[in-house]
């Protein structure tokens, strides 16, 4: 019986972290960003819990923290937009999909290594 999360000694990448920094950049990008949360923490805690590759767990660690920078804003503001894709800068968007991408990168090099 195989499961989506692998043990820390193999080599393999769990299935949950893949999907989950693939899930991210489109939640965010179609609107979605407050309920990115969850594939955010799914990427980090595998991440760090499950894979051995350095670069896999830095990268992310940046995912979660480009994603939490908003989220912080738009808690603190006090004339916040009633959702966080709405009031979401859009460079704030371009840093989340972009730390999203270099956690795939560095999935599909952790693979192949």
């Amino acid at each position: 019986m195989t499961t989506a999360l692998a043990p820390a000694t193999s080599r393999r990448i769990p299935l949950a972290v893949t999907i989950s920094a693939w899930a991210v950049p489109v939640m965010v990008v179609g609107q979605f960003a407050m309920l990115a949360i969850i594939p955010v923490v799914v990427a980090l805690v595998g991440a760090l819990r499950l894979v051995r590759d350095r670069l896999v767990r830095v990268t992310a660690a940046i995912v979660a923290a480009t994603w939490t920078i908003p989220f912080i804003i738009w808690q603190a503001r006090p004339d916040g937009a009633p959702s966080m894709s709405k009031d979401i800068h859009p460079g704030f968007v371009a840093l989340i999909v972009a730390a999203s991408a270099a956690l795939i990168v560095a999935i599909l090099r952790a693979r192949r290594g």
